[in-house]
C-alpha cells in the first residue's frame, strides 16, 4: 500500500515536471520565429563594443512594448530590464551580451554581415562571430515569454544586456565591470545570476553546465621593450629591443612548463601580439608584446604573473635594455558556478531538454566578464554552454567561436530559451 502510494505520488510529481517543460517548449515555440527574425537582423547589422548604438535601441524598444522597467545607457549603451511578478519572491539576474567581433565573415547566408567598422585604427569587418546575436535574441523571446507569465511568477526578474564583452576598445572602459561601476545593481539586489553561451564545441540539442571553474581567469598584459636605434648593419651600435622581445617570448614559455603545478589546474601563457621596426634595415627603438594569461586557480595566476613580470625584467636587463611592463592591463576573474546552484540549475535543464541531452561541460580555457556581475552583489551565479553545431557535423573541426566561419545552427536559438525559461521559472516559481 505504502509503495504503490510512493509510486504514484512520484508520478505525479513526474507528471506535473513534465507537463510544465511541454508548456514551456509550447511558449518557446510560439514565440521562435519572432526570436529567428531578430537574430538574423542583429547578425546582418553587428556593431562592435561600447558601439552597439542599433542592437540597444531594438532591446529597449521591445522591452517597453512588453512592459519591463527599462534603463538604458548603462556601460554606455546597456540596457537592463526589470519585470515584476504578480507574487512575491526572489529576485533573479539574466545576463545576455551584444557586442560583434572585428571579423569579417566567411559564411555564406542571406543575412550575412557586410558591416565595417573601425579597430585599432583599422578598418575591418565586423561579425557576429561569438553568438551574441543569439544570446541577444534568445534573451529578448524570454523577455517575452516571462511578460505572458507575469501573473504567475514569484519575485522579480531583471534582464541585462551588456555591451563591450568582448573587451572595451583602448583608452575606453566598458562590459560588465563598467555595468557595476554604473550601478546596475544599485536598486535591484538578485539572489542569483544566470548566463549561458552558444558554443561550437557542442551540437544542436545538447547543453552542459559544471560546478564550480567553468571558464578560466583572463589577464591581459602589454610589455614595451626600449632599447637603443643603430643602423641595421650596425647592430652593436645599438640595443635591439626585437631580440630582447624575441627572447622574452621564449622564456615565457618556461611559466607553465617548468613553473606552475600543472597536476592542479591547467594555464596558458600566449603572446597575441608583436610590434617592432618600420623597416628591414633599421634596429628600433622599441618593440611591443601583448597577450594573455589563462589560470583556474587564483595562486597560479599570480605566480604566473609575477613569473612573466620578473621574465621580462631580467630578460631586458641582461640585453642592455629596459621594459615597461603592464601586468596586467585588464582581468576577468574565474567563471565560478556556485555548485549549490548549478545543481539546482541542471535539474532544471534536464527538465527542459532532457536528462541524457544535459552534459558536464569541460573546463575552457576562454574568459567572460560575467563573473563580475555576482561577485558585486555577491550573489551565486551559474553560466551554461549551448550547443550551435549542427547534428552530423564533428563539433572537434567545426569552426570555433571567433572564426570567420563559425556558424550557428539556428537549432540552438529552440534549445537555448527553452533552457534559459525553465531555469529561470523555477527559480522564480510558477503557481501551478
Amino acid at each position: 500500500m505504502y509503495k504503490n502510494a510512493l509510486a504514484m505520488a512520484l508520478l505525479s510529481i513526474c507528471s506535473g515536471a513534465c507537463a510544465a517543460a511541454e508548456t514551456n517548449a509550447q511558449l518557446v515555440h510560439a514565440a521562435l520565429p519572432q526570436i529567428t527574425a531578430w537574430r538574423r537582423d542583429i547578425h546582418q547589422h553587428p556593431e562592435l563594443s561600447n558601439r552597439e548604438v542599433r542592437t540597444s535601441k531594438l532591446v529597449a524598444d521591445e522591452l517597453k512594448k512588453l512592459g519591463y522597467d527599462v534603463r538604458t545607457g548603462i556601460a554606455h549603451t546597456g540596457v537592463v530590464g526589470v519585470l515584476k511578478g504578480g507574487l512575491p519572491g526572489p529576485k533573479l539576474a539574466i545576463r545576455a551580451d551584444m557586442d560583434a567581433l572585428p571579423v569579417t565573415e566567411q559564411v555564406e547566408l542571406p543575412f550575412a554581415s557586410k558591416v565595417t567598422g573601425e579597430y585599432l585604427g583599422k578598418t575591418v569587418g565586423v561579425m557576429h562571430a561569438c553568438g551574441h546575436d543569439a544570446h541577444t535574441a534568445m534573451q529578448l523571446g524570454l523577455a517575452t515569454i516571462l511578460a505572458k507569465l507575469r501573473p504567475q511568477l514569484h519575485g522579480q526578474v531583471m534582464l541585462i544586456f551588456q555591451p563591450a564583452e568582448e573587451g572595451a576598445p583602448q583608452g575606453e572602459e566598458g562590459g560588465a565591470p563598467l555595468m557595476v561601476k554604473d550601478g546596475v545593481f544599485k536598486d535591484f539586489k538578485p539572489d542569483a545570476v544566470f548566463g549561458m553561451h552558444v558554443v561550437s564545441t557542442m551540437t544542436v540539442g545538447e547543453v552542459g553546465v559544471r560546478a564550480g571553474g567553468a571558464m578560466a581567469s583572463s589577464d591581459t598584459f602589454r610589455i614595451v621593450v626600449h632599447g637603443r636605434q643603430s643602423h641595421g648593419a650596425l647592430p652593436w651600435k645599438g640595443i635591439d629591443p626585437i631580440v630582447t622581445a624575441a627572447e622574452i617570448v621564449t622564456n615565457a614559455q618556461t611559466i607553465v612548463s617548468r613553473q606552475l603545478d600543472i597536476n592542479s589546474d591547467p594555464a596558458v601563457v600566449t603572446f597575441g601580439i608583436f610590434n617592432g621596426g618600420q623597416r628591414f634595415n633599421i634596429v628600433p627603438d622599441t618593440a611591443e608584446l601583448l597577450g594573455t594569461v589563462r589560470t583556474f586557480d587564483e595562486g597560479m595566476r599570480k605566480q604566473a604573473l609575477a613569473s612573466l613580470r620578473n621574465i621580462a625584467e631580467h630578460v631586458a636587463a641582461a640585453n642592455g635594455a629596459t621594459v615597461e611592463a603592464q601586468i596586467p592591463t585588464d582581468s576577468n576573474p574565474v567563471n565560478y558556478n556556485d555548485p549549490a546552484l548549478t545543481a539546482r540549475v541542471r535539474a532544471s535543464l534536464e527538465t527542459a531538454i532532457g536528462k541524457q541531452h544535459v552534459s558536464e561541460a569541460a573546463r575552457w580555457m576562454a574568459s567572460e566578464d560575467f563573473p563580475s556581475l555576482g561577485l558585486s552583489v555577491p550573489a551565486p551565479s551559474v553560466y551554461f554552454f549551448v550547443g550551435a553545431t549542427p547534428v552530423g557535423t564533428d563539433p572537434a573541426t567545426a569552426p570555433v567561436n571567433h572564426s570567420p566561419k563559425f556558424f550557428l545552427d539556428e537549432g540552438a536559438l529552440d534549445i537555448g530559451t527553452q533552457a534559459m525559461l525553465q531555469a529561470a521559472l523555477d527559480f522564480l516559481g510558477v503557481m501551478p
